[in-house]
C-alpha cells in the first residue's frame, strides 16, 4: 500500500446485521483503501443508525437502489441486503458500469444467476460474489497440500454451529435491529421470496413447494453456500449425491430435531442434515446445522493414508480470530500434527483486499457469477435426492 494509492468510493445497499456487523466497520478501518458515500436500505432508523458510524460529513443516504447505483459518488456498489433483492440490485449497478460485490448467495435461481453473467458481459463494472471463507489466508496452501497427496480417500465438510446473535453480540459492533419498513415492502418481500423458491423448483423439477422444502433452500444458499463453495474450490465438483439426512421429520431420511432450551419461556429447533457426494474414487459427507450450543465447528478436512489436512473456521463475526490449517501425517514412521496460522486477517478483510486490487488493478475474480452457478446446482442435486427418495 502506498499513501497516493487510489480510494475507491462505494454505496452499500442494505444497512441490516451483516452490514452493522462486518462490512462497514471493515470498510472503516480499510480508509486507506475505501470510503462509504452512499447508504441504502428502506428502513429509516437502519439508515440513520449506519449513518452516525460513518466519519464522512458528505455521506448520502436513500432508499432507493437506483439512485445510488447511478451516482458518480459511487465507484463500487455492495449489494448486501436481503437475498431477494440481490440481483435486481446487481443488475442495477452493472447497467450503471459500477463494480459490484454482492454478498452471497448471489442469486436463488439459475434464471438470474444467467441473467447477471450476460448483464456483467455488456458492463464495464466486475462483479464479485461475497464467498469470504475462500479469501481466508491458509486456504490456497492447503489445496496445494490437498494436491500433493498421493490419493484422497475421503474428505469432510463440516458446518455445525450455533446461534449468531451468540457471536453478534460479543463482536463489540452493537448492532441495532430495526422493524420500521412499510407494509408494502414487507408484502414485496414476500411475494418475491414465494415467486423465487417456485422458480428454483420448476428448474429442478420433482421438488414439492413446502414450508421446510423452502426453508431447506434458503439454509443452502445462506450458510451452506460459504461450505460448498470451499468444497468446490479444494475438490471439484461432485459426479452425484448418493446420500442425504435433511432433518425434517416429513422426509425419509431423517435426523431426530427436538426442540431444545434457549432460556427462560424460549425454544430452538434443532436443524441438522448431513449428505454424502461421490467424487471419482471417493466420497465426501457434508453435515450442517445450527444447534443451541454456542460454538462455531466450520472447516473443510481431507483424508490421504499417509496424512490428514484440515482448514478450520471460526465466527467472522468476531474480528482476528484466525483461520488455522492442520496438518497430521505419518513422516517416516512418525506421527506429527503441525498447526499453521498464517495470518490474523479475517477473511473479510482480505476479501476487500482482493476487490481493491480486482478495481484498481485488473485483477482477475476468483469468486464469479459463473463459479456461483455452481452452487444452485449443488443445491438442486441435494434436494432431487432428498425428494426422489421420499
Amino acid at each position: 500500500m502506498t499513501t497516493a494509492q487510489r480510494i475507491l468510493n462505494v454505496g452499500v445497499i442494505g444497512c441490516g446485521e451483516v452490514a452493522q456487523v462486518i462490512h462497514i466497520p471493515t470498510l472503516g478501518f480499510m480508509s486507506s483503501w475505501f470510503r462509504i458515500t452512499y447508504l441504502c436500505d428502506v428502513s429509516p432508523a437502519s439508515l440513520a443508525h449506519c449513518k452516525a458510524k460513518i466519519p464522512n460529513l458528505d455521506l448520502k443516504t436513500t432508499r432507493d437502489a437506483a439512485e445510488l447505483c447511478s451516482s458518480k459518488d459511487v465507484d463500487v456498489v455492495m449489494v448486501i441486503n436481503s437475498d431477494e433483492y440481490h440481483v435486481e440490485h446487481a443488475l442495477l449497478a452493472l447497467q450503471n458500469d459500477k463494480h459490484v460485490l454482492v454478498e452471497k448467495p448471489l442469486a436463488l435461481t439459475k434464471r438470474d444467476i444467467h441473467a447477471v453473467i450476460e448483464a456483467e458481459r455488456k458492463s464495464k463494472g466486475k462483479l464479485m460474489v461475497g464467498y469470504m471463507r475462500r479469501y481466508a489466508a491458509p486456504l490456497e496452501d492447503a489445496i496445494k497440500e490437498i494436491g500433493g497427496m498421493d490419493k484422497i480417500l475421503y474428505a469432510r465438510v463440516r458446518d455445525i454451529i450455533g446461534p449468531n446473535s451468540y457471536f453478534v453480540d460479543q463482536s463489540g459492533t452493537f448492532p441495532g435491529k430495526f422493524i420500521d419498513f412499510s407494509p408494502e415492502d414487507s408484502a414485496d418481500k414476500t411475494s418475491r421470496a414465494e415467486a423465487l423458491v417456485k422458480t428454483a423448483f420448476d428448474e429442478i423439477g420433482g421438488v414439492p413447494v413446502t414450508p421446510e422444502s423452502t426453508r431447506l433452500w434458503r439454509i443452502f444458499g445462506g450458510l451452506g453456500s460459504h461450505d460448498l463453495s470451499v468444497m468446490r474450490e479444494a475438490l471439484g465438483m461432485p459426479e452425484k449425491v448418493v446420500g442425504s439426512a435433511l432433518g425434517f421429520p416429513f422426509w425419509k431420511y431423517v435426523i431426530i430435531s427436538p426442540f431444545v432450551s434457549r432460556g427462560a419461556g424460549m425454544m430452538l429447533t434443532l436443524n441438522l442434515f448431513s449428505v454424502l457426494f461421490q467424487y471419482p474414487g471417493f466420497t465426501v459427507s457434508y453435515e450442517s446445522g445450527i444447534d443451541n450450543i454456542p460454538r462455531f465447528d466450520a472447516h473443510l478436512e481431507v483424508y490421504s493414508a499417509n496424512k490428514v489436512v484440515r482448514v478450520q473456521y471460526d465466527t467472522p463475526y468476531v474480528k482476528g480470530l484466525p483461520v488455522t490449517m492442520h496438518i497430521a501425517e505419518n513422516a517416516d514412521g512418525v506421527y506429527k500434527e503441525s498447526t499453521i496460522r498464517k495470518s490474523y486477517e479475517d477473511p473479510y478483510t482480505l476479501e476487500l483486499k482482493k476487490l481493491w486490487k480486482v478495481v484498481v488493478e485488473g485483477e482477475p475474480v476468483k469468486t464469479t457469477a459463473e463459479d456461483a452457478l455452481k452452487d444452485t446446482e449443488l443445491f438442486g442435486m441435494i434436494m432431487k435426492h432428498g425428494f426422489g427418495s421420499a
